[in-house]
Order: structure tokens, then C-alpha cells, then sequence
């Protein structure tokens, strides 16, 4: 089986962007926490004009789904996801309001035949060698790596690189701006997950320029 990954579903916006990997569209990918659906569509808007089309929606708040609905109907030139997805019924919820791609902290086999049954790209979780090795096995080759700071970072990344180099990951977990360049010179990364371009005090004030701004610097790392 090819990676969940390789066929995504064609992404509104340019024609170059369709059928891309979720892990090739952006450097990087922000790990969005919505408390307020209604600011989601402007929050989304200043990511994709910033150069971040890829946006995942962590299901942390009971906002998360709204969330994810709003921008997929109001935000056409945005990739919205999905972001810690547990169980079975998120992903069948994720994809019924809207989400084009999955994304969990880890996986199961139950989590991740659900995953595959969904018809979306999906990210697994993974923070070592063996869990790596047994989505291999599965068909897999496009991960999350998370924690990725406390997992082992870069140093640990590139030690998978030789020994399984048809794996490759978006780290997400503790990177910012100082350490993002250093993930994406990996071979075996293709972009990393982030909540720096995406300040608390931006989104309660809707500084929606900022955002974009911010947004447009974390696009500029690769």
C-alpha cells in the first residue's frame, strides 16, 4: 500500500499545490487551538495569505469541529486539518465537517484502520524507532513525530534517516522559529508543526496582520 499521504485530495488554490502531500505544501504547518469559532475563518485567512495553506485544528475545545467546518466552507484557499485525533467516531466527525487531512499524537490499530478507512491523508504519531518500523510494515510512510524536543529532536530524526530512509516526518512538539531551520535541512523532514506564528494575545486583539506577517516569515524557512 502507498502512503496515506502520496494521494491526497486535489487542495483548493493554485494548480501546482494539487495532489501535493500535506508535508510538501508549507514549511511549516500551525498547530491551531481554537477557542472562539468565530474567529477561525480570519485567523485562517491570514495564515493561507501568509503562505501556510496547511492548517491543523487541534480538537482540544469544543470549538474544534465549528472550527473546522467554518474554514473549510469560508477559507477556499485553505488545507484544513485535523489535530489530535484519539478515536474512531473523531475521525468520522473531522470528516464529516470538513477536514482534508488527520493528524494524532499516535496511533493503534484500531485508530489507524479508522484512519485509513477514511479516504483522507492522515499523519500517525510516532516517537520511536519501532512504532516507525510498524507503520512501515503497514504501508505507512508519512509521520508525525511527537514530542519531537523531548523525543530527541534533530539528532534523533537524522539517526532514523539511515536506516529508514523511506520514512519522513513532520516534528511537531517544542520548535519554534530558532530551531525550525535546522529540522527542515533533514532529509527525512518534510516540514514541521508549530504555534509560534499564532500569538495568544494576536488572536485575542484579531491582529490578523500580524498573524499574516508572522505567518509569511515561518513560510520564508524553507
Amino acid at each position: 500500500m502507498t502512503s496515506p499521504l502520496s494521494s491526497s485530495p486535489p487542495v483548493s488554490g493554485p494548480s501546482e499545490a494539487e495532489d501535493a502531500s500535506v508535508l510538501d505544501l508549507a514549511a511549516v504547518v500551525p498547530v491551531v487551538v481554537v477557542e472562539d469559532p468565530a474567529g477561525a475563518v480570519p485567523l485562517a485567512r491570514a495564515l493561507v495569505a501568509g503562505g501556510l495553506p496547511a492548517i491543523e485544528v487541534t480538537l482540544r475545545t469544543p470549538a474544534a469541529l465549528d472550527a473546522i467546518r467554518a474554514i473549510a466552507d469560508e477559507v477556499p484557499g485553505a488545507v484544513v486539518g485535523a489535530g489530535t485525533v484519539i478515536t474512531p467516531s473523531q475521525v468520522a466527525e473531522c470528516v464529516a465537517a470538513g477536514a482534508r487531512f488527520l493528524v494524532s499524537p499516535g496511533w493503534t490499530d484500531v485508530l489507524l484502520e479508522a484512519m485509513q478507512a477514511s479516504g483522507v491523508p492522515f499523519l500517525p504519531g510516532v516517537s520511536t524507532a519501532s512504532e516507525v518500523v510498524a507503520l512501515l510494515e503497514r504501508g505507512v510512510r508519512e509521520m508525525k513525530f511527537f514530542p519531537a524536543q523531548a523525543a530527541g529532536g534533530t539528532a534523533y530524526l537524522r539517526s532514523l534517516a539511515g536506516p529508514l530512509p523511506q520514512a519522513r516526518f513532520c516534528p511537531t512538539g517544542g520548535i519554534g522559529p530558532a530551531n525550525a531551520p535546522e529540522y527542515l535541512t533533514l532529509p527525512n523532514v518534510g516540514c514541521v508543526g508549530g504555534t509560534w506564528m499564532i500569538p495568544a494575545d494576536a488572536v485575542a486583539d484579531g491582529d490578523w496582520d500580524r498573524i499574516e506577517a508572522l505567518a509569511r516569515e515561518a513560510a520564508a524557512l524553507r
